[in-house]
């Protein structure tokens, strides 16, 4: 995984994600899940595309629930941009890099 990659927990969401002062993509995802582990070198290669101007925050679910029913996450991976404290955009499951791209393009 990229350095450029932050796990983040429920005790410190607000401080990594609520109160960043760029754009946070946060992946909701879990160890036994396939279709997460299918999209992290995605994940790795956008954290470094967009260094900078947005970073991206992993939460896993398993460990970290409250954060997980805060904002109604109902499968992973489940992938939310947050901007000045809300989230702008959310995608669920696999998706595409060139999907994800323009939805992060679209959101920052």
């Amino acid at each position: 995984m990229s350095q450029l990659i932050a796990h983040t927990s429920d005790d410190s969401f607000e401080t990594d994600v609520l109160n960043s002062a760029e754009p946070v993509l946060v992946d909701f995802w879990a160890e036994w899940c396939g279709p997460c582990k299918m999209i992290a070198p995605m994940l790795d290669e956008l954290a470094t595309s967009y260094q900078g101007r947005m970073k991206i925050v992993k939460v896993n679910v398993d460990h970290n629930q409250k954060t997980a029913r805060n904002y109604a996450v109902r499968g992973i991976p489940t992938l939310m941009i947050f901007k000045n404290g809300k989230v702008e955009a959310t995608e669920m499951g696999a998706v595409s890099r060139t999907k994800l791209t323009q939805l992060i393009d679209r959101t920052i």
